[in-house]
């Protein structure tokens, strides 16, 4: 299949309602030619919504997207050019492999010799050449995606759509299946849209990361960028794991744990929530009780990390705090550690809030 070097996606403003539920709020996202976006956020944060309004599976109450810059926002979905995998392989049973990825084709006029040629390439190309003339039930889950993911492919979409394409599989042929997908897409270029509430999916596998929560894109940025440079409270608290510590926010310091950290934003309230990474605490053995000290009470191996659970002293919270394995063979449960914050900046929520 030749390489293509992609098409402009452009979501301006846009909304859907149901009822009382907004469930796109004025969403505004661009996808550069050959790009692979990730929606990434909680049930009915509204990502499956914007990949179907892109689909044209449904349609916007308002707002506009745009292909290459060409209007589609009320072009029915089988105009649209896109390629569509979901959780569901979908394939035909009565057709053979090669004759799925096939169809597509079939369905557009394409000759015998040249729609069997294509697919034959394509089967090579995700690695299941020799189960060409395999049925559906010959194949494995893993395969079966493999094939549904040629199959989009075949058309030469605009654009791929990914919904949730890999949550039916076990853990090991995810993980082959996403770096597989990723391989595929970099060498085809075609842009492609993943929506996933997998954040590992989404973090292995995108160029950007753009996490949702009621309708609303609270941030897009590169996954590196998400992870250690989280705009909000909710993407900090969303991405990843958190600690939520009670603290006070004061002159432009965050106060918790006997230390004071520069305020990265969030909640500007008096009493707040600091936000705080696992790998961002370090601890030492001590026999000193105070408030930046605490008791290990688990631990949990991690091959070449180790996750500590320490109780503080000050508050009573459970914090996790990730450090090499090679470091923490002598801090077992009951030690004493003291906790230090190695964070430049800390970001805040609200007190209490779940």
């Amino acid at each position: 299949m030749t390489n293509k070097s992609g098409s402009a996606v452009e979501m301006i403003n846009l909304q859907r309602i149901f009822g009382d539920v907004k469930a796109l709020d004025g969403l505004n996202l661009t996808i550069k030619p050959g790009q692979l976006v990730a929606l990434l956020g909680p049930s009915g944060c509204g990502k499956t919504t914007a990949l179907r309004l892109l689909a044209g599976l449904d349609l916007a109450d308002g707002g506009q997207i745009t292909v290459d810059g060409r209007d589609i926002t009320n072009v029915p979905a089988n105009k649209r050019d896109m390629g569509m995998v979901f959780q569901a392989y979908s394939l035909f049973p009565n057709l053979t492999a090669v004759e799925n990825v096939a169809f597509g084709l079939k369905v557009r006029g394409i000759s015998e010799e040249i729609r069997i040629k294509k697919a034959k390439e394509l089967l090579d190309l995700v690695g299941l050449s020799r189960e060409a003339n395999r049925y559906s039930h010959q194949l494995s889950g893993g395969q079966q995606q493999r094939v549904a993911l040629a199959r989009a492919l075949a058309i030469e979409p605009k654009v791929l759509l990914l919904d949730e394409p890999l949550s039916a599989l076990d853990a090991k042929v995810r993980t082959q299946l996403r770096d597989e997908i990723r391989r595929i897409q970099l060498e085809v270029g075609t842009t492609t849209l993943f929506v996933t509430h997998d954040q590992e999916e989404a973090m292995a596998m995108a160029d950007l990361v753009g996490v949702m929560s009621n309708g609303k894109l609270e941030q897009i940025a590169a996954p590196d960028d998400i992870y250690a440079n989280p705009a909000t409270a909710f993407v900090a608290s969303f991405v990843g794991a958190m600690n939520r510590i009670p603290a006070k926010l004061s002159s432009g310091k965050v106060e918790f744990l006997g230390q004071s950290v520069k305020y990265g934003g969030g909640s500007s309230a008096t009493t707040v929530v600091a936000l705080v990474r696992p790998e961002s605490i370090s601890v030492t053995p001590t026999k000193v009780n105070d408030s930046k000290s605490g008791t290990v009470i688990a631990r949990s191996f991690l091959g070449p990390q180790t996750r500590l659970t320490v109780k503080t002293h000050e508050h009573g919270t459970h914090l996790h705090v990730d450090m090499a394995s090679s470091d923490a063979l002598e801090l077992t449960a009951g030690t004493n550690v003291s906790l230090t914050i190695t964070a430049s900046t800390v970001l805040t929520d609200a007190d209490g809030k779940n």
